[in-house]
């Protein structure tokens, strides 16, 4: 999809925004941003449809899908998620969550979709709504101009031709990519949180019974956590996200040899596996957590992976893009129609930028402790509860009140780290091992 409206100006190619990359992030600002009358033209390296992890959505993207004007489109390409299962090898019980029963009761479900329809429904409705869409068409370098009063953005089409554009402002939504943090060399590894995952998409895969199709499951093993997420029709995304010594374990074996033996560490989810086979290739990924020093600059901001990305254990990615989307949308707006406005609006941006990796990672950081886990299988107290099962869903956002229950469930995990203290120290000492770097860590990607 290619709208040539601009490439008709003599010259360079003129523009209010550019934005780098059509995923969650991209897909969303350029199309509030077109909404609000300016010109916005989204370079996309790729073509729609294309191949995506991170399939599973929260409940709180659907208020989000909806002010997008894209909700009945999803409903059509996904299965709807009610809740989430937690299953441990360390405890008897297996824990399963109603989204339901959160503090807000206006989202009881999410969908579970394929990123490949998911992220072409969003970018083509950036361009219905105005956006200037071009696809297979990829940035090649940025010049910051001195006075501030924007860039010059050269890219290159998959067919070869090269082609310039001048904008007033640049959104770097490319990704894992991270074009401006690169660029910028802002970009670096996560000291508290390093892992990399090995996926795939499977048939036959056994699922929950009735309305509980449509739920994650989340399988602890010795080695990290895997998942198992169903989508529409008979396949199944399953995944294992990794501490970085563990892909090191692969040695000569294949990259698909090496994903069913992980498996084969887990029993529980292997017993839901007894009859699939595979319909896709093995994919592999290492570096898994990274962050970029900086949100924004004078006349750029980052969105979501662009700018930072932890561990999918509680499918926050696409939520954390699309508000970031949202957040962007107000601050370019800003910038672009009130500059003596735009620095408290950077302020709010960035801090909005800061919310959602902070308030996830505090248990992400934990969630394979012992006492986190016992926590999770386990929430007893009812605020508690609901606020686990708020944080679960991606009410972090609004107004939900939220935040004493999260005070106290922290002050519980602290005190039972205190109370089995041996415990405590000794997975402490094991989480500081893990995270470590190991040099070949991406070996497990190449077949």
């Amino acid at each position: 999809m290619q709208n040539e409206e601009n490439h008709s100006l003599p010259g360079k190619n003129k523009t209010d925004v550019l934005v780098i990359g059509g995923g969650p992030a991209g897909s969303t600002v350029a199309t509030l941003l077109a909404e609000k009358g300016h010109c916005v033209t989204l370079l996309e390296k790729a073509r729609h449809p294309r191949f995506h992890i991170g399939e599973s959505l929260l409940p709180a993207n659907l208020p989000l899908l909806e002010k997008l004007g894209v909700k009945d489109e999803i409903d059509e390409i996904g299965i709807k998620k009610w809740g989430a299962e937690f299953v441990s090898p360390w405890h008897e019980n297996t824990q399963e969550f109603d989204f339901g029963e959160a503090w807000d009761k206006s989202m009881p479900f999410a969908y579970e979709v394929r990123r490949s329809e998911f992220d072409e429904i969003l970018i083509r409705n950036a361009a219905r709504k105005g956006a200037s869409v071009i696809e297979g068409c990829r940035v090649s370098n940025v010049e910051f101009l001195p006075d501030d009063s924007g860039a010059i953005i050269q890219a290159e089409h998959d067919d070869g031709k090269t082609e310039a554009w001048q904008t007033r402002f640049v959104v770097d939504a490319s990704g894992r990519n991270t074009f401006l943090g690169n660029r910028f060399k802002t970009k670096a590894r996560n000291p508290k949180h390093n892992s990399a995952a090995i996926y795939a998409h499977l048939s036959g895969v056994v699922r929950k019974p009735g309305k509980k199709e449509g739920n994650i499951s989340l399988f602890w093993f010795d080695h990290g956590w895997f998942w198992l997420i169903p989508l529409k029709g008979d396949v199944t995304s399953i995944g294992a996200t990794v501490w970085p010594y563990y892909m090191k374990t692969r040695g000569s074996r294949s990259v698909e040899q090496f994903f069913f033996d992980t498996i084969s560490l887990c029993p529980e989810l292997e017993a839901r596996l007894k009859s699939a086979e595979l319909v896709s290739d093995v994919e592999a990924t290492g570096n898994f957590s990274y962050s970029c020093g900086k949100s924004f600059g004078p006349n750029y901001i980052l969105l979501g992976d662009a700018y930072a990305f932890i561990d999918p254990v509680f499918s926050s990615g696409v939520l954390i893009a699309m508000n970031n989307g949202f957040a962007g949308a107000e601050v370019v707006d800003v910038y672009l129609c009130s500059p003596e406005k735009s620095a408290a609006a950077f302020a709010r941006f960035d801090k909005q930028m800061k919310h959602g990796p902070r308030e996830f990672s505090w248990f992400i950081y934990r969630v394979t402790n012992p006492t986190m886990r016992d926590i999770f299988m386990k929430p007893n107290d009812g605020k508690m509860k609901d606020a686990l099962l708020s944080l679960l869903a991606g009410d972090i956002y609004g107004k939900t009140p939220i935040w004493g229950g999260i005070f106290a469930l922290k002050g519980l995990y602290y005190f039972l780290s205190v109370v089995n203290i041996k415990r405590t120290i000794t997975a402490w000492h094991r989480r500081k091992s893990n995270v470590l770097v190991v040099d070949d860590q991406d070996s497990a990607s190449k077949k």
